[in-house]
């Protein structure tokens, strides 16, 4: 029976010898044991058998060709471990004592007894367990010697009462001192606890009672951080329980602890940044459940932790069909998956969504879930937004762009609750272009609100101000308190009004929504800035061509005037004029009609002179009375004196009957303006057109002028006319006015004033000559008077003499000879002024009268008669007329002077002084008016007849 403790059993035994025993005892070993028997008769066989390993050699002392003890000899020297037992069958102390003293591990006489080989067994028995044992022995030695020699730890061995028997070179490092001033002293008490001597005390008398203890100290260290050790103690005892020795082992940690600290710091970091950021990370195993939700669940989910691994797996939060396996093996992550998923309050969420292939506790695939659901709307928005700027391109209006903005804040903002403010700069209001039903549902119809400040919409285009409002109603400003309104916003469209977009919950309007407000906004500001810049333009497109418009027709009308001065200008009677006039107007369809007409003599009605153009009857239709300012424009002209303008003929239809008359004929504007030179009327010219308004500023401007030059032009060839005329109308005026220059004088100085001529020296003076009965008294009273710049005496005798007046204002008689009269005579008394003039046959004697009538107060016409006009008069008028107004001057002044008296009364020297000329440019003008004056006489075509 095989023994189940005995060493044998897992042993390889060798036996060499021949005799009986070793048989015997191999069969013993063979029957009792399961140990690995080699046998041999040869010393030689048994060194080659020791080339395997052994655990027991038992040999015959005495070998074929060796003895036992050479055997022991060669064998030790290979090895000491092995145990040798040496049998003999006859044996005897000295072989006991010579095979102990070779090496052997036993000696056992067998001899031939069964007691031999049961001695030999329990012999081997005991020789295999105890080289077993030394075996072990030194393999803990060298362990311990491992141990304690390492690097990495520093190590004590103290002797049982604390004290340091040993430590490694790690030991020495720690306690920083030489090792012979360390063994024998208490571990407790040397200089490197001096911090925790009571604790490393502690420690060990732990260990002495537990067999183990640890601790984790501090040392002082020379860095900034003081060294970290964990001791741990253990306690040596041998057979008997007693303690034999106490083993310190103390590991720096201080690196350890460091990483530890920086460990838990980054866990508290990771920890805190799951807790807080937006992203939510999931961990799960091959069949989609969790096995790590991040805390932050709830951002997006709505849901805890908890909740969302309860609710089963993956595919029950983001949906089936989210990810191709094959496909995320093959690259070991997938990126930016869109899905969406509804959180816990049932709001969609729109997820980006990346897939990694991990080994993290069990599960294998790690979800990381980007929110993008404002992002998305924000883009949608964005797109709505694009198309709401196409939309503005198109629109024409502002009222057109308020609607464009109600009809899209719902894909812009996602609210329906919107509206438009358009400001009315006329009336300083905010009126309301376009709302929403949404609007008009919460807050009712929106009023008219006053750009005042004082309510949240003008307080906002005032301000320039954008409002984001949390809650209406804690605004004092709110304009209608009981609006279901809450959440609004205000935000000004520049110059043009505010946009207000709202919503009946509170706090609306996030970070995105606000940035999407202003860009609509914006974009709706551009679009009004765009219309009002298309309606600047448009209106300068307008002015332009209405100028270029103007500037045509002022083009062709110039091009009428310049004609019709031309015909002026080569007209030689009236009558010419006044037809050249009305048909050059109308030639070119510029004007539809035009007539010229004059008062009939008795000054009742306007009588048609010349006509041109579509008249169609109209001169014969009706009357045109000369007093009556309500009637015809022409009429209204006539008895004003003024211009008249009608731009629309149709206005007051039924209030004007001539209106219909030229309604009638397509006269639609007339102007009428009289023919007035020098306050004298010589008829009115009326003008009619087939369109409104075809009398502009700058048209009515042209013909005013054209009507002066047509009224100088008559003038002139009146005057003309006067001169060639055989006979003459001479008018006799009294007058009794004080403003009267003449008048003036003659009363002053109490004395008679005679005309004898005058000239016009500039235009707003003349020169005039008059003869007088008392010089000195004359001169005293006209020096005196503001109408007079100077007075000069030209001759004077025994008290009566001539006087040269330079008057302040033009005399009348050059008003007379401007509209072909002569003032011929002028006598003023102290009371009473006769003055005379002629007016020639072809000059209206009712128009020098009115002349003479505004020009003083108090007149009366004393006379008229016809005379006939001398062949002298003509001569001298003509050759007068040759004179300038200087030589004239200078001949008036030398003839009053007495120069052409014989004997001479003034020297040509005086009259230059009295002139302030020269004497050289006296002789000049006198040579110059002789040779024009004797031209006249004896070139006219008749030679002058001497008589006895």
């Amino acid at each position: 029976m095989v023994p189940i403790d005995s060493v044998l059993n897992s042993s390889r035994v060798l036996l060499a010898g021949t005799t009986e025993w070793v048989e015997t005892f191999e069969e013993k070993l063979r029957t009792q044991t399961e140990a690995s028997i080699m046998k041999v008769n040869t010393a030689q066989e048994v060194h080659k058998a020791l080339e395997e390993p052994l655990d027991c050699l038992v040999t015959e002392y005495v070998l074929e060709g060796t003895s036992g003890t050479d055997l022991l000899s060669v064998i030790r020297a290979e090895t000491m471990t092995l145990p040798i037992i040496i049998c003999t069958a006859d044996g005897d102390e000295a072989v006991a004592s010579e095979a102990v003293s070779a090496g052997a591990t036993d000696y056992v006489p067998i001899g031939g007894s069964a007691y031999g080989v049961e001695e030999l067994f329990e012999r081997t028995e005991r020789a295999v367990r105890s080289a077993r044992r030394a075996t072990t022995r030194r393999e803990r030695a060298k362990q311990f010697d491992a141990v304690f020699h390492d690097t990495r730890t520093a190590t004590w061995v103290l002797d049982p009462d604390g004290s340091v028997a040993r430590l490694n070179r790690t030991a020495r490092g720690m306690v920083e001192a030489d090792a012979v001033n360390v063994v024998g002293k208490l571990f407790s008490t040397l200089s490197c606890w001096q911090k925790s001597g009571d604790d490393i005390e502690s420690l060990v008398e732990n260990a002495r009672e537990g067999g183990f203890a640890s601790a984790v100290v501090s040392q002082p260290s020379r860095l900034e951080d003081p060294r970290v050790v964990e001791l741990s103690v253990r306690t040596v005892e041998n057979e008997r329980n007693e303690i034999v020795s106490i083993v310190v082992e103390g590991v720096d940690i201080t690196d350890r602890v460091g990483l530890e600290r920086d460990l838990r710091r980054s866990e508290e970091l990771h920890r805190v940044t799951l807790n807080n950021m937006t992203d939510t990370v999931l961990i799960t195993d091959e069949n989609g459940e969790f096995t790590y939700v991040c805390p932050n669940v709830h951002f997006i989910f709505g849901y805890t932790a908890k909740e969302i691994r309860e609710q089963g797996t993956i595919e029950d939060l983001l949906g089936g069909d989210l990810f191709d396996r094959q496909k995320l093996a093959k690259q070991g992550v997938l990126k930016n998956i869109e899905c969406t998923a509804t959180d816990k309050a049932g709001r969609e969420h729109t997820l980006l969504v990346n897939i990694r292939e991990v080994s993290i506790q069990g599960g294998t695939l790690l979800y990381s879930c980007r929110d993008v659901t404002k992002r998305k709307q924000r883009e949608e928005a964005l797109a709505t937004l694009q198309g709401t700027a196409r939309d503005f391109l198109y629109a024409g209006t502002h009222a057109e762009i308020a609607g464009h903005v109600v009809d899209d804040t719902p894909g812009v903002l996602d609210l329906e609750t919107s509206a438009v403010y358009l400001f009315d700069a006329d009336a300083n209001d905010l009126r309301p272009a376009a709302q929403s039903a949404a609007m008009e549902e919460l807050n009712g119809p929106l009023p008219t609100v006053h750009a005042d400040g004082e309510t949240l919409p003008s307080h906002s285009f005032v301000a320039n101000e954008v409002l984001f409002l949390a809650d209406v109603h804690d605004d004092d400003r709110l304009e209608n308190p009981a609006t279901d309104l809450r959440s609004a916003c205000y935000i000004p469209l520049g110059d043009h009004g505010v946009f207000v977009a709202g919503s009946p919950e509170v706090g609306v309007f996030d970070e995105v929504r606000r940035e999407l407000a202003d860009l609509l906004a914006a974009t709706a500001e551009a679009a009004l800035d765009r219309v009002n810049r298309e309606s600047r333009l448009r209106e300068q497109d307008r002015t332009l061509k209405r100028r270029n418009d103007q500037l045509t027709d002022l083009n062709r009308v110039n091009e009428t005037i310049r004609e019709i001065d031309q015909a002026i200008v080569q007209a030689e009677t009236r009558s010419e004029i006044n037809h050249a006039v009305p048909e050059l107007l109308t030639a070119d369809d510029r004007f539809s009609f035009a007539w010229i007409g004059t008062v009939d003599p008795d000054g009742d009605n306007l009588e048609p002179q010349t006509w041109a153009g579509n008249e169609q009857g109209y001169l014969d239709s009706r009357s045109f009375p000369a007093e009556s300012s309500e009637t015809e424009p022409a009429s209204r002209t006539a008895a004003t004196g003024t211009m008249t303008t009608v731009e629309n003929v149709a206005k007051g239809l039924r209030e004007e009957p001539w209106r219909s008359d030229a309604l009638a004929r397509d006269y639609l504007s007339v102007l009428s303006l009289p023919l007035a030179y020098n306050d004298l009327t010589h008829g009115m010219l009326t003008v009619y057109a087939d369109s409104r308004n075809a009398f502009d500023g700058t048209t009515r401007d042209v013909l005013v002028e054209l009507g002066e030059t047509i009224a100088a032009a008559i003038s002139a060839i009146e005057r003309k006319n006067a001169l060639l005329t055989a006979s003459m109308t001479r008018l006799e005026f009294t007058v009794n006015d004080p403003g009267f220059v003449l008048s003036r004088i003659a009363h002053n100085a109490d004395c008679r004033l005679s005309y004898r001529g005058g000239i016009q020296q500039t235009a707003e003076g003349s020169y005039v000559f008059v003869a007088v009965e008392d010089v000195d008294a004359v001169t005293e009273a006209a020096v005196d008077l503001v109408g007079v710049e100077t007075v000069q005496q030209i001759s004077a005798d025994n008290g009566e003499g001539i006087l040269r007046l330079e008057l302040a204002a033009p005399f009348i008689a050059l008003d007379l000879a401007d509209h072909g009269a002569v003032f011929r005579e002028a006598t003023a008394e102290p009371s009473e002024t006769t003055i005379v003039i002629n007016v020639p046959e072809t000059v209206d004697t009712r128009a020098i009268t009115r002349l003479i009538q505004e020009a003083f107060n108090d007149v009366k016409l004393r006379a008229k008669r016809t005379v006939d006009r001398t062949p002298e008069d003509n001569s001298s008028t003509g050759a007068l007329s040759e004179l300038t107004n200087r030589q004239l001057e200078v001949v008036q002044t030398a003839y009053y002077s007495g120069f052409f008296e014989s004997p001479r009364e003034s020297t040509g020297q005086d009259v230059a002084a009295a002139l302030d000329i020269s004497p050289t440019a006296f002789y000049n003008h006198i040579r110059t008016v002789q040779k024009k004056l004797f031209t006249a006489l004896f070139d006219d075509g008749s030679p002058p007849v001497a008589t006895a």
